[in-house]
Formats: C-alpha cells, structure tokens, sequence
C-alpha cells in the first residue's frame, strides 16, 4: 500500500504497470526469484572482436618473467617494496594493477623457496633419523 499525497489517505496500487511510473528510481526493484533484474550491471560484456587464437599469438611478454630468477632475500625485499608502494596509494589504477601482480609473482617466488628449504629440512631430518635407528640397532646387538 502506498501513501496518496494529495491527501494522506493509502490506497493499494491499481496494477504493477502504474504503480513502476511511480516507483523511486534510486530504489531496487523487486524481481522473482531465479530472475535476473534490469539494472546496467546485468548488460552482457561485449566479446572481443579478437579471436582466442590470434589474441594469444600476440600476447605481451611477461613482465614478471625475471622473479623466477631471484633468490629468496631478492625477492622477499622487493616485495616489501611493492607493498609499502602499494599502501602509499599515489600508484594510478593501471599502475597498482602491475605493482599487484608483480607483488603475487614476488609472493609465489618467496613461498617457493621456503617450500623447497622445507622438503631439504624434512629429508635431513628423515636422513638423520634412519641413521640414528641404524645405530641403536648395532648397539642393542
């Protein structure tokens, strides 16, 4: 039920059509559920006139093809870099879009070197522990 202005009194809406002519234009609109609303943010994205093909072919090399390189200490400095860089905020939007994905790249490096120090810790340990099995055997005999 809505409120008449003219006089203050509620009546109920004469039908959905007459009452959308009056209906807030900043206020959502109700849609059945499963349905998909009328709003800009449902406007299908244009595909590229690009084929998958030929978009690949002609790809940009990979900025970030250097982090593979660098060793731990590097990389987890310039990491930091990117980081005090990105908080800063005085980046443009392109500008912080690299500095992020130069930033993942440095991550993904960081973490690869701790993983691989992981594995060679694990496999002295391991080494150590079947040596010192190996000896409590000899003198238990």
């Amino acid at each position: 039920m809505r409120t008449s202005r003219a006089n203050g009194a509620r009546s109920a809406p004469a039908s959905p059509e007459s009452d959308a002519a009056h209906r807030d234009p900043l206020r959502p609109r109700r849609t059945p559920a499963g349905a998909v609303g009328t709003s800009w943010l449902t406007v299908p994205v244009p595909k590229s006139s690009q084929s998958a093909a030929s978009a690949s072919s002609s790809a940009p090399p990979d900025p970030n093809a250097d982090v593979a390189a660098l060793g731990y200490e590097e990389a987890r400095d310039e990491l930091v870099s990117v980081v005090a860089r990105l908080e800063a905020g005085a980046a443009t939007l392109e500008e912080s879009l690299a500095l992020w994905e130069r930033g993942e790249a440095l991550a993904t490096r960081c973490q690869e070197w701790l993983d691989g120090a992981r594995e060679r810790l694990s496999a002295v340990r391991d080494t150590a522990a079947r040596t010192n099995d190996s000896t409590d055997d000899e003198e238990t005999r």
